[in-house]
């Protein structure tokens, strides 16, 4: 028997859409965990969610999505076209994700967050070795990551930090600062940027 979706008031679906997917762990198993989607999402079509992913309410994803297993997204969250998402993620609410950003296993991001298009978080610091494990980013609240961004693994954008586009993030960037440059400088924010 495949797996049972939850699926929520007032949400749209546009085929075609895989929910559900069997992870690694239940192939070949004659039933698995399903999805859980909120009340008041949109799913458009090509978009592929594997089994145990939440989404809560008035999410939104864009087109060929990739949205691996374990994953949970809080409210009013969208995540743009051809994003892949590598599972074991946690996402809060009112998080924007740009066009083609990857997100690995094992990064979490806070709430009232945005990512820009492009961006790319690592999790292997030597890879494919896989020595030390799989870290990914901490996103904290209120953060921004600018357009064709590398974070390095187990980076942490502190709370209302900001990353200027095109940066290579090597080191952790407190909060309420600004990262910029390859590799990325701390500086303090332009007083235009605070809030």
């Amino acid at each position: 028997m495949p797996a049972q979706n939850t699926i929520g008031k007032n949400v749209t679906i546009f085929e075609p859409v895989q929910l559900g997917f069997p992870s690694r762990e239940h192939l070949g198993k004659e039933d698995w965990p399903g999805v859980v989607i909120g009340d008041d999402c949109v799913i458009r079509s090509g978009s592929v969610i594997y089994s145990d992913v939440v989404f809560g309410n008035s999410c939104q994803t864009g087109h060929n999505v990739v949205i691996r297993e374990k994953t949970i997204i809080g409210n009013h969250t969208a995540i743009g076209t051809s994003t892949v998402i590598e599972g074991n993620v946690t996402i809060g609410d009112n998080v924007s994700i740009q066009s083609q950003a990857f997100i690995p296993t094992n990064t979490k991001i806070g709430n009232n967050v945005f990512i820009g298009p492009n961006v790319v978080i690592t999790n292997d610091k030597y890879p494919p070795t896989g020595i030390g494990g799989l870290v990914g980013a901490t996103i904290e609240d209120g953060a921004a990551v600018g357009a064709n961004c590398t974070l390095i693994p187990g980076i942490v954008i502190g709370k209302g930090a900001f990353v200027a586009a095109g940066s290579v993030v090597t080191k952790d960037v407190p909060e309420d600062m600004m990262a910029v440059g390859n590799p990325a400088r701390v500086r303090e924010k332009p007083k235009i940027m605070i809030q």
